[in-house]
Parts: structure tokens; C-alpha cells; sequence
């Protein structure tokens, strides 16, 4: 039993029973140190009758190491990867160190381990208990949080024990349960049924209160001290955190060898006995030093080496001399198998360096190359941040500084990557290493901000490379204008950022695509549209795998101001099968979000819809961020309460960073989604901002500003407002263009000529296959044909619009269109939505996936989910679709494709 812990164990026990059930069940349990929470784990392991138990623990100095903690924990079911689609196998396999060749992403190796989870259950429910979770590596962290979120038609239970205040960010999205200190009277109680001496009432009052409730620290303070320290006052000074200090007394007990080998069982968090006795061996130690450790209850050796508490063996190393730790880690290195393992192996010799040591840094940077291919950039910057410190040599450590520095910012640490720059003074620096590092804190700036700070910082950068490589001058200055179109708020700021740019060196021959989209932004904002224009075409004629995949809201600008749809999901839609195909998914959520704003226009709002989630789940499994959030997707549907809500937290965010193309993009689909509602005098005030200025990519927010304007009997505005449209449709050129233009040109038009341009308008949107334009073409000129009392054709226009809108879900607009067709006579009544849209987003791409043949694991693998989920996803479908197979799927229409690359 478990002494006040009723609400825990009621959860925990919860938790059980619905993976008993296979409903899947994943649970963080934190706390302090010493607070219960490895008790809880044990207590739930104990009651998981019937399951299959797999457990491990995280070790602090194995957190550099890619995979270690996924490995410990999913080696006994590697049988089973035969069984995984190639993909998910080869990732597995290479993360292990299995097979040579290929860069695992976390994600796919998460997956990989949910799929191997899912096959394990076939036989029986299984728990996962991973403690002491705060020390896992990141990748495994990654790995295994991904998996915990999606095993929801599993009979699977993952939990985890986290220490606070070191909270995994990988886990925070996974349900909580945070375990306090015990009431004053259940301390008591558990410090009295251990207590072996008679001691004073004060005495125990004390020691209750100076143990804050943590049930480790009373029952080691009960059983490791006597009568003697005890009863004339509390001996013990607790700290901050009471189970901090615990140990100590029995560890100082111990013989020195014995403290010697329970020092070098802490350095090697592998459990493998032989690697222990062999490292004994090679520091003179006999096997007996263990008695003393087994019989004082600290260590265990069978096995598997194991430590009585995870607390025990941060108490072994963290209070050793650093002589000893270089001690046991030099032995650790003696007897690893380089052939087998490495990186391991170069790890504890980093660790047991004196001072600087060029052999073990170039290992390290040997180790690192491994890693990159293996475990990512994350483990890559690991090894390269330990090889700058080992490197004797000034110059070249600063040179791997900066790498390391770059490593560590695209592995997604950009505080690790600053605290690598702080000691790079520029001063002190000759001017070419000076520029680099200014890039790199310009870039660590905009990466965590996305404010203000970072153009300044990549401008000069950019300006200092320019005499000593071209290549990355060139590379820099884009950044320096990309960063400015960001935050800039005026035309006069956009304006001098070009003219920096265009004084950048010239651009080799022939120009590569950085060179082209520099040049074309650069001229573009000059007012050199035309030429501009050019050179932005030829860069999105470039094979769409030569594209940038870190820059795809310049990408998306691009694609915007040259008003081509069609090119701009051709090239996302490239990025994200890259993405995919290679493994890269932390990429995913930058790349989707775009790619889902292009849908919405094209009026596949549940594509998007779809897009967004998994984007948003992407985006939390890995930390990056999302590069749009949905404002344009509750513009389209039309709750002004909700969207409203999600206008006002967007814009008060970007504001405080000072990212003002953010805000602008807000403030343009607020003008939509007030468009639709017909509150034209609220869709003014929100069009006016983003068009306060001419920023690239605006032309959309001109095109609601017009509509908004005409409505609200502000002509002057609404012509203003077109001029800035029909300069950038004119030099782009395109259907979806040239109709958005002809549409706002109705707008102000009068008799044939209105007529004229609604029709242009209409014929321009049907080639260039823009749904949501289209639809609302047709509502403008079903209005204009109703106020010109033409009843009957304005029905005709009026009720495509609205069969279009609905079926889209943009409700705001559905209801604008339903009252114009209400105010010519039609007794038109709310569409009823069709069986297949009663689907979710995530249903209709099963549906879609499962009706052209795929099975239950393919779907998984391409949706990152477990085949017992889909199975689940599948019998909601028949359902509601009132089928009974899957044959039947490939017979409906079941529209709104879905970008389905596979993984």
C-alpha cells in the first residue's frame, strides 16, 4: 500500500484498465525529487497483471547520446521489426546502429516504435515505464512521445516519471498526473512505521516539517540514521529540495573500492554487467567491491545492473571528484568496443580529457559525422559542442564553434547555440570569422523571435561577408531580406532593406536559385516589379527539389505576389514528399501550414483542415513551429466569436515580437471573415492595415479592401485599394490574377462594363481553378445582378455560390449568399450537409486512402498512426457512410483530396 496516495493510484489504476480495454493510455507522472514518483511506477507495474513489461530509465550522461533511452527501452521487441513497413525497419535499424546509411527522424522512429508496440499487443496488453524521463536523450524523447500520443485504440499504457522542474517539453502535450508531498498526517504515519527509535514529539514535529512531505526523504531519514543523531534535534540539514542530499550518509559508509565501482556502475547507464565487471577490471577492482553496495540495498547486479532508486546514482557521481569521474569514464573508454559502438566509446573519452586534447575533439568530430547520419543534427551538436571545448588550437576551435553553433540552431536549441557564441567577441575577431558570427546571432534571433532584433544583425552581417565570399554573402543577404519582410512596417524600411540587398556582390554564373529570389525580391521592392516578377518566375521554374525547404515563407511570398496557385502547391506539395520520404518531419510543420493557406483559396477547406492538424501535432511533438497558425480557416468558416478570439492571441503575440507580416496576415483574413459575415464596416478597419503599406504578397488583402470599401461607400479608399491590386495582377499575369482583378474592377464598374468584368472574372477563376475565389465571383455578381433586378440570372449565380460555400464549410459566406438568394424570391433553404461530410478531416483521408486500395498499416504509416487506430477511424466511417466494406469506399465520391505522401 501506499500511504496517501488514493487520487494517484486511482489513476494510475484508471489508466490500466482502459488499456485492459485497448483504449491506449499515456500518462507523465511529476513530481520532486523523492516524491513517489518511481513508488507509483513500481506500484503500477506491480498491478499490470497479464502485461508485457518494458522498462527503462533515463541517465543524465547518456542525454548527448542519440536513441540510448529508445534502445534500453524497445530492445527486447527488435524480433518483431520484420514485420514494420521498409521504411519504419530502415529507420529503426539505423537509429540502433543496425544497419549503416540513412538519417532517421525521430518522428519516423516513433512511429516505427508504435507500429512495434501495436504488433507486440496482438498478444496481450503491454506498459512501457520509462522514470527519471527528464534525462532522455532528445531524440528518444521525441521518439517516444510521439508514439505515446497516438496510442489510442492500443491496449497499450506508456508512463512516465519526470523529475521537476526539468520537464521535458517533448512530453508536456501528454496527459499530467502531478504527484504533491503527503499531508502532514500521512508523513507522520509512514515515518512512524519505519522508525526504529524512541524519539521526542518535538523531535518528530521537526522532522515533518523540514521534510515538506517527501516520502523518500522521511524513509531514509527514519532507516539510515540512529537514536543518536536523531534525538537531540534533526542532524540532517535538508535543502530546497529534501531528497537532494539523501544517500550521502550510506555512500560515506561505504570502502573506497566499493564507492569506486558504484562510481563507475553511474557512468555507464547501459545496465550491461560485463561492460561494469570489465571497466572493475581495469581500474584493479575484485567483484567483492559490489557486496558492500548490494548489501546497504543501493545496487543491484544480475542481468542487468541496477541502481535501489534512480536518486542513488545522481547521488554517486554528481558529488565524485572530477579525478574519479575521469577515472571510471577512461576505464569506460578502455573497454568499449570501438568497432561496436563508437560514439560511445568517444563519449567517456571526452570525459575523461585533462584540458585540451586534439585526438579526442577530431574523434568527437568523427562521432559527430556518425550522428548526423544516424541520430540527426541534434546528436551531431552534441558531439561538435564537446570537440570545441577539447580543441587546442584557437582559430580552429572558434571555426568549430561556429559549426557547432549552426548544429545546434537547426537542431532546435537555439539557447545552446547562443551560449556557443558568448565567448566569440567580434572585436577580438579577424572581420570574416567577425560576419559569420554576427550571422549566426542574427539568425539564432529570428529563429527564437522572429522579431525586430534579427534583420539588423543579418544586414551588417551580410555586408561584411561581401569581400570575402560570395556564396555566403549572398546566402546572408537573403536572410537580412527575408527577416525584413517579416517585421518591416513601411514601405520607406521595406525600400532600404532592397537597396542593401541589390548593393550585394553580383551572383556567379549562372545564378542559383538564392541568387534569383535576392534579386527578384530585391527589384520587386524597389518598384521594379516587372523585371522582378521575372526573375521570381524563373526561380519557381526551377525543379521544385531545388527549392529551399528552410525557406518557405519566402517561398510563399514568392508564389503569392506572382499570384501562382498552381506553382505554389507544386512546390510545397514537392517539399512535403521530400520531407516525408527522407524522414525529415520536424521540417513538416513549416511546410503544411503554407501549403494548407493555398487549399483554403483553392476552396478545399477540409484538405487544409486536415493539413493544419497534423501540422499543429507536428509542430508539438517537435518544438518548431508552425509558420501559419488557422486565422484563414476561421475566416473562411465564419464563427466571428471564435475566430475573433484567435485574431486577437495571433496578433497580440506577433506584436510583442514585432513580426508585422504576422499581423498583417491576421488583419487581412479578419477583412474576410467580416466580408462574409456583410460587416463591411469592421472588414474595412481590419483591410486598411496590411494595406497601410505596399508590402510583397498584399495584393489579397487589396482585393478584400476593395470589396469592403465599395460595400461601405468608401470609394476613394476602395480605388486606392484596387491600384495597388492591379499593379501586382498586371505583372504576374495569371488567371487567378487577372479574375481576383477583374472582380474588384466590377466592383467599381458601372452597367455593361460591371457586367463585362464580373464575366471576365468568372471565365479567369474557372481556368486557374481557384474554388473559394471563384464562389465568391459569383456571389459579387449575383448581387450586382439582383440590385439590377434581374432576379432569374442572379438566382443561377447566387445559387452556385451558395451550393460552393457550403459544401466548403464557410458558413459566413454560405449565409451572405443564402440571404441574396432569399431577397430574389427563392425560397432557398440551409443545405443539408451529405453523408460525406459529416466525416472529419482526418476520417475523409482514411476513406480516401482505404477506397484506392490501401491497407490498415499503410494508412497508419502515411497518417502516423497505430493500424489498430485506423481500424477504429474505419468503423466510425462504415457508420456514418451506412456501408459495411471497404470495397464499398471505392464507389464514393469522396472529394476534397488530401496530400497523401508516403512515410
Amino acid at each position: 500500500m501506499l500511504r496517501g496516495r488514493e487520487r494517484e493510484t486511482g489513476i494510475l489504476a484508471e489508466a490500466l484498465q482502459r488499456a485492459r480495454a485497448g483504449a491506449g493510455a499515456a500518462l507523465v507522472v511529476r513530481g520532486d525529487a523523492g516524491v513517489g514518483k518511481t513508488s507509483l511506477l513500481e506500484w503500477a507495474l506491480e498491478r499490470a497483471n497479464g502485461f508485457r513489461a518494458l522498462r527503462t530509465t533515463g541517465a543524465e550522461f547518456e542525454m548527448e547520446l542519440p536513441f540510448a533511452g529508445l534502445h534500453a527501452l524497445c530492445a527486447p521487441l527488435l524480433d518483431g521489426r520484420e514485420r514494420l513497413p521498409p521504411p519504419q525497419r530502415e529507420a529503426l535499424e539505423a537509429a540502433f546502429g543496425l544497419r549503416s546509411g540513412g538519417s532517421p527522424d525521430p518522428l519516423r522512429a516513433g512511429m516505427a516504435v508504435l507500429t512495434l508496440l501495436s504488433d507486440a499487443a496482438d498478444d496481450g496488453p503491454v506498459i512501457c515505464v520509462v522514470d527519471d524521463a527528464q534525462w532522455l536523450d532528445r531524440a528518444s524523447a521525441q521518439a517516444l512521445a510521439f508514439a505515446a500520443r497516438r496510442i489510442g485504440s492500443d491496449p497499450v499504457a506508456m508512463l512516465f516519471g519526470v523529475r521537476e522542474p526539468m520537464v521535458r517539453s517533448e512530453l508536456v502535450a501528454l496527459p499530467t498526473l502531478p504527484v504533491e508531498g503527503l499531508s502532514d498526517s500521512d508523513a507522520r504515519a509512514l515515518f512512524l512505521s519505519v522508525l526504529h527509535a524512541r524519539l521526542d514529539e518535538q523531535v518528530i514535529e521537526q522532522i515533518i516539517a523540514e521534510a515538506r512531505g517527501n516520502p523518500l526523504a522521511l524513509r531514509e531519514l527514519a532507516l539510515g540514521a540512529g537514536p543518536g543523531q536523531l534525538a537531540g534535534g534533526f542532524a540532517v540539514s535538508l535543502s530546497e529540495r529534501p531528497a537532494d542530499n539523501l544517500f550521502h550518509g550510506r555512500l560515506r559508509d561505504l570502502p573506497p573500492d566499493t564507492r569506486l565501482l558504484l562510481l563507475l556502475a553511474a557512468a555507464e547507464p547501459l545496465g550491461d554487467p560485463s561492460l561494469l565487471w570489465r571497466g572493475a577490471e581495469e581500474l584493479g577492482l575484485a567483484p567483492v567491491a559490489a557486496a558492500p553496495a548490494e548489501e546497504a540495498g543501493l545496487l543491484e547486479v544480475g542481468s542487468r545492473v541496477r541502481f535501489h532508486h534512480p536518486l542513488v546514482r545522481s547521488a554517486v557521481y554528481r558529488p565524485a571528484s572530477s579525478e574519479d569521474r575521469r577515472q571510471v569514464h577512461a576505464a569506460l573508454a578502455a573497454v568499449t568496443d570501438e568497432g561496436a559502438d563508437p560514439d560511445r566509446r568517444a563519449w567517456h573519452r571526452a570525459q575523461a580529457a585533462v584540458g585540451a586534447d586534439e585526438d579526442v575533439a577530431a574523434e568527437l568530430l568523427r562521432s559527430a559525422e556518425r550522428a548526423r547520419a544516424r541520430g540527426g543534427m541534434a546528436a551531431a551538436a552534441a558531439f561538435l559542442a564537446r570537440a570545441v571545448e577539447l580543441t587546442p588550437d584557437h582559430d580552429r576551435r572558434l571555426d568549430r564553434a561556429l559549426i557547432a553553433a549552426e548544429a545546434r540552431l537547426y537542431a532546435g536549441e537555439p539557447d545552446a547555440a547562443r551560449e556557443l557564441l558568448q565567448g566569440a567577441d567580434p572585436d577580438s575577431l579577424d572581420p570574416f570569422r567577425a560576419a559569420q558570427v554576427e550571422r549566426l546571432r542574427g539568425q539564432i534571433a529570428f529563429n527564437v523571435q522572429r522579431g525586430m532584433d534579427a534583420p539588423p544583425l543579418l544586414r551588417r552581417a551580410a555586408q561584411h561577408l561581401n569581400g570575402f565570399d560570395v556564396r555566403m554573402a549572398r546566402d546572408a543577404h537573403l536572410d537580412a531580406l527575408s527577416a525584413a519582410i517579416a517585421v518591416a512596417s513601411s514601405n520607406e524600411e521595406m525600400t532600404a532593406a532592397a537597396a542593401v540587398a541589390l548593393a550585394a556582390p553580383p551572383s556567379p554564373d549562372p545564378p542559383q536559385l538564392a541568387d534569383l529570389l535576392l534579386d527578384g525580391l530585391a527589384l520587386d521592392l524597389s518598384g521594379e516589379r516587372r523585371q522582378g516578377t521575372a526573375l521570381l518566375r524563373e526561380a519557381l521554374d526551377r525543379s521544385p527539389a531545388e527549392l529551399p525547404g528552410s525557406l518557405p515563407q519566402v517561398i510563399t511570398i514568392v508564389c503569392l505576389e506572382l499570384w501562382d496557385l498552381e506553382a505554389y502547391v507544386s512546390i510545397l506539395s514537392r517539399q512535403i514528399d521530400i520531407a516525408r520520404a527522407s524522414g525529415a518531419l520536424a521540417t513538416l510543420p513549416q511546410t503544411l501550414g503554407p501549403l494548407a493557406a493555398a487549399l483554403l483559396l483553392k476552396g478545399r477547406v477540409r484538405a487544409a483542415e486536415a493539413m493544419l492538424d497534423e501540422a499543429e501535432e507536428l509542430a508539438a511533438a517537435t518544438g518548431m513551429p508552425t509558420v501559419y497558425p488557422r486565422v484563414h480557416l476561421a475566416a473562411l468558416r465564419g464563427s466571428a466569436p471564435e475566430a475573433r478570439k484567435l485574431f486577437d492571441a495571433v496578433v497580440a503575440d506577433a506584436t510583442a515580437r514585432g513580426e508585422t507580416m504576422l499581423i498583417s496576415y491576421t488583419r487581412y483574413a479578419e477583412a474576410m471573415l467580416h466580408n462574409g459575415l456583410g460587416d463591411y464596416t469592421a472588414a474595412l478597419a481590419a483591410g486598411q492595415e496590411p494595406t497601410a503599406w505596399a508590402p510583397l504578397a498584399w495584393g489579397l488583402a487589396a482585393r478584400e479592401l476593395v470589396e469592403a470599401a465599395v460595400h461601405a461607400g468608401e470609394r476613394g479608399v476602395a480605388e486606392e485599394a484596387f491600384g495597388v491590386l492591379r499593379e501586382r495582377t498586371q505583372a504576374a499575369g495569371t488567371d487567378w490574377g487577372l479574375g481576383v482583378e477583374a472582380s474588384s474592377a466590377a466592383l467599381l464598374a458601372e452597367g455593361a462594363d460591371a457586367e463585362a468584368l464580373h464575366r471576365t472574372a468568372i471565365e479567369h477563376l474557372e481556368h486557374g481553378d481557384v474554388g473559394t475565389e471563384l464562389a465568391r465571383a459569383r456571389l459579387l455578381y449575383g448581387e450586382w445582378l439582383r440590385r439590377e433586378g434581374r432576379r432569374l440570372d442572379a438566382r443561377k449565380q447566387l445559387r452556385a455560390a451558395y451550393e460552393r460555400f457550403s459544401a466548403m464549410g464557410a458558413e459566413g459566406f454560405a449565409e451572405r449568399a443564402l440571404r441574396e438568394l432569399r431577397a430574389t424570391g427563392e425560397r432557398a433553404r440551409r443545405r443539408s450537409p451529405e453523408t460525406v461530410d459529416e466525416l472529419t478531416p482526418q476520417e475523409l483521408h482514411i476513406a480516401r486512402l482505404v477506397g484506392a486500395g490501401a491497407t490498415s498499416k499503410e494508412v497508419a504509416a502515411v497518417l502516423f498512426l497505430s493500424p489498430r487506430t485506423i481500424d477504429a477511424h474505419l468503423r466510425n466511417i462504415f457508420r456514418k457512410l451506412d456501408i459495411t466494406s471497404r470495397r464499398q469506399l471505392r464507389g464514393l465520391a469522396l472529394h476534397e483530396s488530401v496530400n497523401a505522401g508516403r512515410v
